[in-house]
């Protein structure tokens, strides 16, 4: 099975989600997004993919999304893109790719229900348990 995570390291619930996905038996494709950001074209795919309004892939916390007044309902889809592409922290994270399907993984065990071999027990790195069936 090929897996592709869109990861930021900076980000626990992206280094929890990719250390399940390791756990599980997989060698995954790891893009850094914030070093090799999606173009316009795969970044409308993923959004489409995932079910997802443009506005549903923004990222609040730890961004510039409020400076910028992303919160307010004037911006067009193709204006939210471009704030995406040109500042990729934006874009909410992490998106797993399976042959199962594709989701934004948060919570990070959201990752368990698009892998073949899910761990059954995973410690976050806040200590906390998940254990899945």
């Amino acid at each position: 099975m090929t897996v592709t995570i869109f990861h930021n390291p900076e980000c626990g619930t992206s280094r929890n989600t990719l250390a399940m996905i390791r756990q599980s038996g997989e060698d995954p494709v790891v893009i850094e997004y914030l070093r090799t950001p999606p173009t316009r074209e795969r970044l409308k795919e993923l959004i489409a993919a995932l079910g997802l309004p443009v506005r549903g892939l923004l990222r609040e916390k730890g961004t510039p999304y409020k400076e910028l007044g992303l919160d307010d309902l004037k911006w067009s889809d193709d204006e939210l893109l471009d704030f995406m592409l040109a500042q990729p922290i934006l874009i909410n994270r992490p998106i797993v790719i399976t042959p199962q399907g594709i989701k934004l993984c948060r919570p990070s065990e959201t990752v368990l229900t698009l892998l073949d071999h899910p761990v059954r027990r995973f410690i976050k790195e806040d200590r906390e348990v998940i254990e899945s069936d």
